[in-house]
């Protein structure tokens, strides 16, 4: 009888620590897309003997629509992302011509960047498409955090074998994230700071992305405004709509 009310306990304390996971990974989703989006944000790609910087629009509804417009530099200037659903697309205006990106190219980095398409357009949900497991606490930065293990479902398309994040526990926000490849080697660490208040919200507005086991060559990522809960509905993520976007 012992040992099957502690097999019975042992089932329910993991059950629920995993719900626990999985809502402080909901709650950090949300805390930097809201439930829709209008960002404005630049990206610096550094190399070891080039660098270059990238700046850009962001509109998000929920996890499964997106855009993404580039403003500078002028050679790029009028691209446009969209991410609607399952599909993804990229406009260029140079050439009039509209791409679908199949999902193969999920992995591929954005721009040049060491941001794959996955990051920016968010094909894939850190909520619906991964499990979710608590390791512990951890001190990242001075902010007290969860480090949470992510595991892709057998079913998930994903450009991930494992994430693991360290989420603030006061303000859940991502300070620290480390993707594996299939193989759980590392392929890159992402650093978030500077903290402050975007909006109606404290998030970092500050991101490095450092490859493993390249030197000198990282991707800064800053959010320069964001203004949530913007009133958009799915009709403005439109192919029609990518060709007029300013």
């Amino acid at each position: 009888m012992k040992n099957i009310l502690g097999v019975i306990f042992a089932i329910i304390t993991t059950t629920s620590f995993s719900q626990d996971a999985k809502e402080i990974i909901r709650k950090a989703e949300l805390k930097m897309q809201g439930e829709s989006s209008e960002s404005v944000m630049s990206m610096k790609i550094v190399r070891p003997t080039w660098e270059r910087t990238i700046s850009f629009k962001v509109w998000s509804l929920g996890t499964d629509y997106s855009m993404v417009l580039i403003t500078y530099p002028a050679k790029e200037k009028g691209q446009v992302f969209l991410k609607r659903k399952n599909e993804m697309w990229n406009y260029v205006p140079s050439i009039s011509k509209m791409i679908k990106l199949p999902s193969s190219m999920l992995s591929q980095g954005w721009m040049g960047s060491d941001f794959s398409n996955d990051d920016m357009l968010k094909e894939s949900s850190l909520t619906s498409d991964y499990t979710h497991k608590i390791l512990g606490s951890e001190n990242v930065s001075g902010y007290d955090c969860y480090k949470i293990e992510l595991i892709p479902n057998q079913d998930a398309v994903v450009v991930w074998g494992k994430i693991i994040k360290w989420i603030d526990k006061k303000e859940n926000f991502q300070i620290k994230s480390e993707y594996y490849d299939e193989e759980m080697s590392l392929v890159k660490t992402e650093i978030a700071s500077d903290i402050k208040k975007v909006d109606d919200r404290t998030i970092p507005t500050h991101f490095e992305l450092i490859p493993a086991g390249k030197k000198q060559q990282k991707t800064i990522m800053t959010i320069e405004s964001a203004d949530f809960n913007k009133k958009l509905d799915e009709t403005f993520f439109s192919q029609q709509k990518m060709k007029t976007i300013k």
